[in-house]
């Protein structure tokens, strides 16, 4: 019920020089839980912005009245990888062995903000549901711890896909759920939902 929201909330995407560069955003209205309108979207050209400051931005919503602030900052990233599965960063024994120093009980109160990272192998699904007419579905999984969000490449008409990938996070919250869900891509529309596990950290 506003037309000057707040939202206050800060996302992190990990961009990698093979993806797109521009960020897409959209604004959407919310009548109930079936229906939606979008008030209008902007894509900001993430190569054009200056690299290690705060941006702040005040982005008109193109073909609708309103506008959207946001602070947008680029900086390297660090401790967030993807790698294929026999590259694996923690495969190496003695690379092990230096982070079990680094995380050990004497170096606890070096730097607070450090708290760990998780590593996920994601292998493969089995029986997915068909999304599609023939009986197949393409798809991808998504990873999110907190606001991080990482996702494996499509694999396509296919309902026992193989990624074979591994995933490293920074954790920044140790009470934080990592969320593991798996879509089918469908073009250009919103890919349909397949399934999806929620896994504490604290479990694990």
């Amino acid at each position: 019920k506003s037309a000057n929201p707040q939202w206050r909330e800060q996302f992190d995407f990990h961009y990698f020089s093979d993806r797109k560069d521009m960020l897409d955003i959209e604004v959407w209205r919310k009548d109930n839980k079936k229906h939606r309108e979008l008030l209008g979207r902007y894509e900001v050209d993430i190569t054009a912005l200056p690299v290690k400051q705060t941006n702040c931005l005040e982005l008109p919503l193109e073909k609708q009245p309103g506008s959207l602030l946001m602070l947008i900052v680029v900086a390297p990233c660090s401790g967030v990888s993807i790698s294929d599965l026999c590259v694996c960063p923690l495969g190496d024994p003695s690379e092990r062995q230096q982070i079990s120093q680094r995380y050990c009980i004497k170096n606890s109160f070096r730097n607070m903000k450090d708290i760990g990272f998780l590593q996920v192998k994601v292998l493969k699904a089995v029986d997915l549901l068909a999304a599609d007419f023939a009986g197949k579905s393409d798809p991808f999984c998504v990873l999110e711890l907190g606001n991080d969000s990482l996702q494996t490449h499509t694999v396509y008409k296919n309902l026992n896909p193989e990624w074979n990938k591994v995933f490293t996070f920074p954790i920044k919250d140790i009470h934080d759920v990592l969320e593991v869900t798996v879509f089918d891509e469908d073009g250009d529309k919103p890919p349909d939902f397949l399934g999806k596990v929620a896994i504490p950290l604290l479990s694990v």
